[in-house]
């Protein structure tokens, strides 16, 4: 299969319908524009529907209403737009609806800026909504690997009849790369004889709802949530491995700070320091394990993100204090290099810090 260059923002939109997505529910927000748009023009060849809602927070609901009714959906934003989305996407959480929800992120608080960050990482593995609920987080690093991940999504969303995000910084979005369109990996998936579908007279109504008067249901549903996302603990965590075996110190980054980082160590290298990476592809569930195969040769862990540093705290909780952590960031859309990652590098082993 040949492959075709394309801007992340609309291989996404292409990744979605190739997995099936008819409906597409969003509002305008930069840098993930171009998204919204592919939709409206591509959804409705495949007599798919784009809709423009009046808000954010209006085409959270629809998508609530399209899952319920067992379709495959997908709506896209960019930062503050997800934040408005957060209590529609902790409903669907709650009522169990498969979805997918792309972020594009730019730089923050509040309206920030449209340049591409990461700080988001919060907001995506902790939740803006309320209640105990969870969802599986993809990060990914390339065009490619964001239409892999987008398809896959769907699948996952479907198996386990729970949102999935996929946290693309603005980057992702905007830039361009040749993308295969690959033939995913096809989960079994349960029937969706849940779904709001008409009853058709041979059955009773299905209902679609999170609200549980009674406190000990809605406590045997949040303990039923919870073995679920346990389940997605145990067979959806994904992450990259590079160069860990001799390495004197591993960075942890993910999303395209990760391929920063891997030029950071290729200079590491040309220098005579031995570095290696640990790049999450789930941001949630985190990949505890991969802090496993880090060697007694490792003096520490450096986490590089587009953030304040917030993916420190997991990496931090993954590592239990068997290595110290140091942190290298940029911020409100500025961009990490990798000499600057290869100076944070040199005054660790340099024992500086």
């Amino acid at each position: 299969m040949s492959k075709v260059l394309m801007k992340g923002n609309e291989a996404i939109g292409a990744a979605a319908i190739k997995a099936g997505c008819k409906y597409f529910f969003g509002y305008p927000i930069t840098p993930q524009n171009e998204l919204p748009e592919y939709m409206s023009r591509e959804l409705p060849k495949v007599d798919g529907v784009f809709l423009q809602a009046e808000s954010e927070i209006a085409a959270i609901n629809m998508v609530y209403g399209a899952a319920g009714a067992g379709a495959r959906v997908m709506t896209s934003s960019s930062s503050p737009g997800i934040a408005l989305k957060q209590e529609g996407i902790s409903y669907t959480a709650g009522a169990e609806l498969p979805c997918v929800i792309v972020n594009i992120v730019r730089g923050g608080p509040g309206l920030g800026g449209i340049q591409p960050a990461q700080s988001d990482y919060y907001q995506a593995t902790r939740g803006g909504g309320n209640g105990d609920y969870r969802h599986i987080v993809y990060a990914p690093a390339s065009i490619q690997e964001a239409v892999d991940l987008v398809m896959e999504a769907f699948d996952v969303a479907d198996y386990y009849r729970n949102p999935v995000i996929v946290l693309g910084d603005g980057m992702i979005g905007q830039m361009m790369e040749p993308v295969e369109f690959k033939e995913p990996v096809k989960r079994e998936l349960p029937p969706k004889d849940w779904a709001t579908v008409g009853t058709k007279g041979e059955r009773k109504p299905n209902v679609i709802n999170s609200l549980y008067i009674d406190p000990k249901a809605l406590e045997d549903h949040v303990i039923k949530l919870e073995q679920k996302y346990a389940k997605m603990k145990e067979n959806e965590v994904r992450y990259e491995e590079y160069n860990l075996e001799d390495a004197e110190v591993v960075i942890v980054a993910y999303g395209t700070t990760s391929r920063i980082a891997k030029n950071a160590i290729a200079k590491c290298t040309e220098e005579g320091i031995k570095v290696g990476l640990i790049r999450p592809i789930t941001l949630w569930p985190f990949p505890d394990a991969a802090f496993d195969k880090i060697t007694d040769k490792t003096k520490a862990i450096l986490t590089v993100e587009m953030s304040t540093g917030q993916m420190i705290d997991d990496v931090k909780i993954a590592i239990n204090g068997r290595k110290p952590v140091y942190f290298y960031g940029r911020t409100g859309g500025m961009v990490p290099t990798p000499n600057a990652i290869l100076e944070e590098i040199k005054k660790i082993v340099g024992g500086d810090k």
